[in-house]
């Protein structure tokens, strides 16, 4: 199994196991993620509680959550909803801080087709959850 990690900060973002797509020559991956849920698991294990003692109060109070599945598996950090103006903001920083992590032909690809991906997300940016 594949396991790729953020260059700035080491950590692990996605792996093989979940199907993605290269978009704007690499620079933007979409990655399918669903929505599943967390916690309130029912086990009927065949016992009867007011057969054996058990009242309604007994039990475990388990609240399920519902959470995508790429999300929870690599601990990402939902990002408070951007306007265009601090998206853009947020993108120059970001750019200027990989450009430096990067090396030759990796730098120049990311260079070359960066500007089309950051127009690529602010078209989707009210559709987007960071």
């Amino acid at each position: 199994m594949l396991v790729y990690q953020d260059k700035l900060s080491g950590d692990e973002l996605l792996s093989d196991s979940f199907p993605y797509r290269e978009l704007e020559n690499g620079v933007l991956w979409e990655v399918d993620g669903h929505w599943v849920v967390q916690g309130a698991v029912d086990v009927d294990i065949g016992a009867n509680p007011s057969a054996e003692g058990g009242g309604d109060d007994e039990g475990v109070d388990d609240q399920a959550v519902k959470v995508v599945d790429i999300v929870d598996t690599f601990r990402l950090q939902e990002q408070p909803a951007f306007d265009k103006k601090q998206f853009i903001s947020h993108m120059k920083r970001y750019i200027k801080n990989l450009s430096a992590k990067l090396e030759g032909d990796d730098l120049d690809v990311f260079k070359k087709n960066v500007e089309s991906a950051t127009k690529y997300l602010l078209s989707k940016l009210k559709d987007l959850q960071l």
